[in-house]
């Protein structure tokens, strides 16, 4: 599927508010409903919006602190790098996990209640793993920039 204008612009819409009816999004596009539901429902199957969710205000609700982690793995081999996302998916605090080019092999984001609760995680859960090699941790002073709505004007 090749995405045209109009796909692109229902997904910009979707990334400011996944909430809006299909009725505001074919007001806004100039189309009625019919069409704009099936292009929706085109884009879902076709893998271009993987879900709806509601991104929550972490500090409100109390993880007040974010950390960075770069890891070094003891080896490369398929069976290292399954084993590490395998346990690491296992872990609530991280919510991302991204294997990178450079002086790790993965960097981690974390989001926890509180630079303790990061030590935890890093005692009981994180050096833990059999196969690690190295870990170099950056905690967050503040955020400069955060944003999940990806950039379609380029494309």
């Amino acid at each position: 599927m090749k995405l045209d204008r109009i796909d692109l612009q229902i997904l910009r819409l979707l990334q400011e508010n996944s909430n809006r009816t299909t009725k505001s999004l074919a007001e806004e596009l100039n189309m009625s409903t019919t069409p704009v539901f099936e292009r929706i429902k085109k884009l879902e199957k076709e893998g271009y919006i993987n879900k709806y969710v509601a991104l929550l205000n972490a500090k409100k609700i109390g993880l007040k602190q974010t950390v960075f982690i770069g890891i070094t793995l003891q080896g490369h081999t398929r069976s290292y790098l399954e084993k590490f996302v395998k346990q690491i998916n296992e872990f609530p605090e991280v919510v991302e996990c991204h294997r990178v080019t450079g002086n790790f092999d993965y960097l981690l984001k974390l989001v926890v209640k509180d630079v303790e609760a990061y030590e935890k995680f890093i005692i009981t859960k994180l050096t833990l793993l059999p196969y690690l090699g190295s870990v170099q941790s950056y905690i967050a002073l503040s955020k400069g920039k955060q944003t999940h709505e990806l950039n379609l004007d380029v494309l």
